[in-house]
């Protein structure tokens, strides 16, 4: 029989032995990299020890028991951690340098991404499909490419028919489904905006058409934010289209601080819109002259005002004195600036009126200029920097009209003086019987725009306007300025 005494003995030393191999185990996942721990397991799940050369590594003193050295922070039990990526594992840096394989990853340095922007205009609409690149999160993206298309008549000569309207806007969809890979129509946020040409009608019928186009975009198969079809004030028409022309000429990113200003004519309204350099600029005009917004981290505090019915077309029906007028089933409307013998039925916003020239009168510039005066004068407001040196960037019918003219090449644009337009108006207006093949009209229209230029915002004849329709291949409109905004909220007030 076995005495009471080995049997303790042999226990002792039993028990001595376990607990040695037991923190020899807590020791090694202590101090080994989680990611070494989790490469070992990996290879060798059954084998949850690893190999050790000898358990003891001494021999201990009879009745004084020894125990290896273990950390205070020693825990009783090892904690079980998934297999999650190794990418996830903290590698403390003075234990083991990371692996290669195991260095944070970046983001993607660039992501493509589109946006469809609708310009509802007094005389057309358009589509605006731009395809953007993303290299920096917190500047404006790369604009890559844009395919563009219009529709006449605009919105607002379906306000009966607002169905119709609504078709429109269909049709021009089909051309952003060829546009967008399919993969991405989810993600594509599509807005419509409406322009003077609505802001013109009655609130009703406005709405009506808005609430059509509405439906179309809910039925489409792309992204519909909120508050995606409005009515664009003007001075966010201004501001959006001096963001486009400057972010186009590049002076977004120019550290000079040196930008263009810009002067759009619509159909219905015309907005002037620059970056003043002179605090009596502002000091002298009306408060709601002067917008803000933010953009890269500062506010810009631009000039701007949009003339509601000081657009092209609508100067012409105020010049002729039917602008608002009644009785249009029997009323002849006359003017000077009209070919004498000239007679016809003129449709804008959905209304139809009489308009002729004078033919037992007389007709020219001088008369017509003195037409064309009373819409302007009193009413537009002369800013006081555009006397000095500062450069604008003119485009929509103050193109098209110096391209008619002869003014510009079509194809290339060109900078002009304003006193051209004066010399080029004369000329029209006194052979009438020249242009007309061109447009009866343009008497007027170059008229109007020498009046607008020096009468209206009061720049000097020797003022240099740079006439353009597309920048850098992209339209010249306040549209890719409000695709900027939705993406990045400029925060206009």
């Amino acid at each position: 029989m076995t005495s009471p005494t080995l049997l303790l003995t042999l226990s002792l030393w039993l028990l001595a032995g376990s607990l040695l191999t037991e923190a020899t185990y807590y020791r090694h996942h202590r101090y080994i990299p989680h990611f070494y721990r989790y490469r070992e397991h990996s290879a060798n799940t059954e084998n949850l020890l690893p190999e050790i050369s000898s358990p003891v590594r001494e021999v201990p003193q009879p009745g004084v028991p020894t125990y290896p050295e273990i950390p205070e922070v020693f825990h009783p039990a090892p904690e079980v951690i998934p297999p999650i990526p190794g990418a996830f594992h903290p590698v403390p840096e003075v234990v083991h340098p990371a692996p290669e394989v195991y260095q944070p990853v970046p983001e993607a340095s660039s992501r493509v991404f589109h946006g469809i922007m609708f310009d509802a205009g007094s005389t057309g609409t358009r589509i605006h499909i731009y395809k953007f690149i993303q290299k920096d999160p917190v500047e404006l993206p790369v604009l890559d490419n844009e395919m563009y298309h219009a529709v006449k008549p605009g919105l607002s000569a379906y306000k009966d028919n607002p169905e119709e309207g609504g078709n429109t806007i269909r049709q021009l969809l089909k051309i952003a489904k060829k546009t967008v890979p399919e993969e991405e129509w989810r993600r594509t946020p599509v807005v419509l905006k409406a322009t003077a040409g609505l802001r013109l009608l009655p609130e009703d019928k406005a709405s009506a058409l808005l609430k059509e186009v509405q439906e179309v975009f809910d039925e489409s198969p792309f992204f519909v934010p909120n508050n995606s079809v409005s009515l664009m004030n003007g001075t966010n028409e201004g501001v959006l289209a001096w963001v486009t022309v400057n972010f186009l000429t590049g002076h977004l990113y120019s550290n000079t601080r040196r930008t263009v200003g810009i002067l759009d004519l619509g159909g219905g309204s015309t907005q002037i819109t620059f970056l003043p350099k002179s605090k009596k600029t502002i000091q002298s005009a009306p408060s709601n002259y002067i917008a803000r917004f933010n953009l890269f981290n500062h506010t810009y505090q631009l000039y701007t005002h949009s003339y509601l019915g000081n657009g092209l077309y609508a100067a012409r029906l105020a010049t002729l004195g039917a602008l608002g007028a009644d009785g249009l089933d029997w009323k002849v409307f006359t003017s000077s600036c009209l070919p004498k013998k000239f007679r016809e039925d003129v449709t804008f916003g959905g209304t139809t009126y009489k308009v002729s020239g004078i033919p037992d009168g007389y007709a020219g510039y001088k008369l017509c200029y003195y037409e064309v005066m009373k819409v302007i004068k009193g009413i537009v407001h002369q800013p006081y920097e555009v006397k000095g040196s500062s450069i604008f960037y003119a485009f929509s019918y103050y193109f098209d009209r110096a391209v008619e003219s002869g003014l510009i090449d079509g194809s290339r644009g060109g900078a002009i003086e304003v006193r051209d337009f004066k010399k080029r108006a004369k000329e029209v207006c006194n052979k009438m019987t020249k242009y007309r093949a061109i447009s009866p009209f343009l008497c007027m229209d170059m008229t109007y725009i020498t009046c607008l230029l020096k009468e209206g915002f009061g720049f000097k004849e020797n003022t240099v306007l740079q006439l353009a329709k597309k920048v850098n291949n992209v339209e010249t409109s306040w549209a890719l300025g409000a695709t900027f905004d939705y993406f990045r909220n400029l925060n206009i007030h």
